[in-house]
């Protein structure tokens, strides 16, 4: 059965997901449908960004993925398929894809244009239900990506995830996520700490905090419960945590703020 994923803002007390859903059964029945999730803040479009990233390399190839969070419903922004790591992604031109076209370098766009495929009539407040749903269905169906619509190559980005070298060498990234325990995902990986850093001493600065202690997991090392730690977590990007409470909260921390990653034996 081809697997039809969704990540949207739409929340589960109204019945948004409910009509995205009966969409894509009514165009294909046998389709597999998994959430996974209608949690982010509205029109959050980088939470979206992140979640997408950090999950969907668990579905396997030609799995088609939805993403529906889209402030600018109705207006001129176009409505895509893209085709990239081997699974395709439907939803809107507004950044949310260009992480995994960032990570991917290789993808093909394409620009929702043919309305055969679209419920009609159109709603220029439900996108979700009437254009992305069922050209998801479509494409589960086995229609070809080249039948919805012109390629495109410019399509909207956000920010790079690549940290920066600044001009006195350090590094600086930025927290690109805080999920609901209060852990801060930054841009670093693992990448940015080779060559032994971490036991030389290696910390990151944040919004005048300095953290310097680095964990293998939450509650790892006895930790005090409001010490702030370092790890890796599992979307692969380094995290500050606290054991038991919000780092986010200790360090007063949002979304965008700068990381300075300070190799070990630098001050």
């Amino acid at each position: 059965m081809p697997i039809i994923t969704l990540l949207t803002d739409f929340g589960s007390q109204d019945y948004f997901v409910g009509a995205m859903k009966g969409a894509v059964l009514s165009n294909n029945p046998a389709a597999s449908i998994v959430d996974i999730t209608h949690e982010i803040s509205p029109q959050d479009i980088r939470a979206a960004a992140f979640n997408l990233l950090a999950v969907y390399k668990e579905f396997p190839a030609g799995t088609i993925h939805v993403v529906v969070v889209d402030p600018g419903v109705g207006s001129m922004r176009r409505g895509i398929i893209l085709k990239c790591a081997g699974q395709l992604f439907v939803g809107p031109d507004n950044g949310v894809f260009s992480w995994i076209c960032e990570r991917e370098e290789n993808s093909l766009a394409v620009h929702l244009t043919n309305e055969k495929f679209f419920r009609h009539p159109v709603s220029q407040t439900f996108h979700g239900r009437d254009i992305f749903a069922p050209v998801a269905a479509a494409l589960s169906n086995g229609v070809d990506l080249k039948e919805f619509g012109p390629v495109i190559d410019d399509l909207v980005q956000l920010e790079s995830l690549q940290p920066r070298t600044l001009d006195d060498g350090v590094t600086e990234a930025w927290i690109i996520h805080i999920d609901r325990f209060g852990n801060c995902i930054t841009s670093l990986t693992l990448d940015y700490f080779a060559g032994g850093q971490i036991a030389a001493g290696a910390k990151v600065l944040v919004n005048g905090h300095e953290v310097s202690s680095f964990r293998e997991f939450y509650a790892d090392g006895g930790v005090e419960q409001d010490g702030l730690f370092c790890l890796f977590g599992s979307a692969g990007f380094l995290e500050i945590a606290a054991q038991n409470s919000s780092a986010a909260k200790i360090l007063g921390a949002q979304r965008g703020q700068s990381v300075i990653l300070l190799a070990g034996g630098e001050n």
